[in-house]
């Protein structure tokens, strides 16, 4: 049972528990986690500079992902990203896994060597780098698939 408790001043009503506990306090809390993660995370695609800015000579990128945990139905996610020279050159994915800390996916040094050699396509591998306590350090990867289009030479 949740009662309302309807402060005297303009602030919202608290949520309280029938037990006592104040709900809307971690309600708050995990909202502003939440918004400052979201900040941090739009900082760091802005520091990416766009593709265009970063990798002139890209017309277009592609990536095919397969995102695998472990467990009995281990394929998670597919999914295919279009990415422009109008974006972000910011090719990171956090972790799915629920309790994962500083883990995720980064493409970026992947995409950089490709462009650094002109190659167009490339498939590997990547484990989530990051740590919790109730998986093992392998408890999620990814396999993807980056085809590169370069802008035509004009000079040629």
């Amino acid at each position: 049972m949740v009662f309302f408790i309807k402060a005297i001043s303009a602030a919202p009503p608290l949520l309280l528990h029938s037990r006592g506990i104040f709900i809307l306090e971690k309600i708050m809390t995990n909202r502003n986690k939440y918004a400052a993660k979201m900040a941090l995370k739009k900082q760091s695609r802005f520091a990416a500079g766009l593709v265009s800015e970063r990798f002139p000579q890209v017309a277009g990128i592609v990536i095919h992902m397969t995102y695998y945990q472990k467990g009995p139905n281990p394929v998670l996610m597919l999914c295919t990203i279009n990415i422009f020279p109008a974006s972000y050159a910011y090719f990171e994915m956090d972790c799915m896994i629920k309790g994962c800390n500083g883990g995720g996916f980064d493409l970026t040094s992947v995409i950089a060597d490709m462009v650094s050699t002109h190659k167009k396509v490339k498939k590997g591998d990547i484990v989530c780098r990051g740590k919790t306590d109730t998986h093992s350090s392998d408890h999620a990867s990814i396999s993807y698939d980056i085809a590169i289009q370069y802008n035509k030479d004009r000079h040629a």
